[in-house]
């Protein structure tokens, strides 16, 4: 079974993003290594959502993608996780998020609840 590992202060961070989004759907990239089975978060890299005032989907700013992209290669680390937070429904993969889980590889997604606070991952 996969695992994701991120510490308190990852998590702290991501909560605290999604809810200065407010209404919207709020994203990062969580940068770090993977091996086997496990996927250890190293730095989270917070991004804007180019989807402005959508609660139901979220494009990452393509500016912010690369910066984050370079980030990654800079400090030796790869793309380990695609978080996003949706603030009217469950931790749960949309059929939007289903559809770009597909076109982005294998990396797990990172959903938060905003209206019971779930933070769960899933790999399509």
């Amino acid at each position: 079974m996969d695992e994701i590992l991120l510490n308190q202060k990852q998590v702290d961070a991501l909560i605290q993003h999604s809810e200065k989004a407010g209404i919207s759907e709020s994203c990062a990239m969580l940068l770090g290594t993977h091996n086997d089975q496990q996927w250890n978060v190293k730095e989270v890299f917070l991004t804007r959502n180019s989807h402005v005032d959508s609660k139901t989907s979220f494009i990452i700013n393509p500016e912010e993608l690369l910066q984050g992209h370079q980030l990654a290669e800079k400090k030796q680390l790869e793309l380990v996780g695609i978080f996003h937070s949706h603030p009217d429904s469950a931790a749960a993969p949309s059929n939007f998020d289903k559809k770009f889980m597909k076109v982005n590889g294998d990396v797990p997604w990172i959903i938060f609840s905003g209206i019971n606070t779930d933070l769960r991952a899933f790999i399509l």
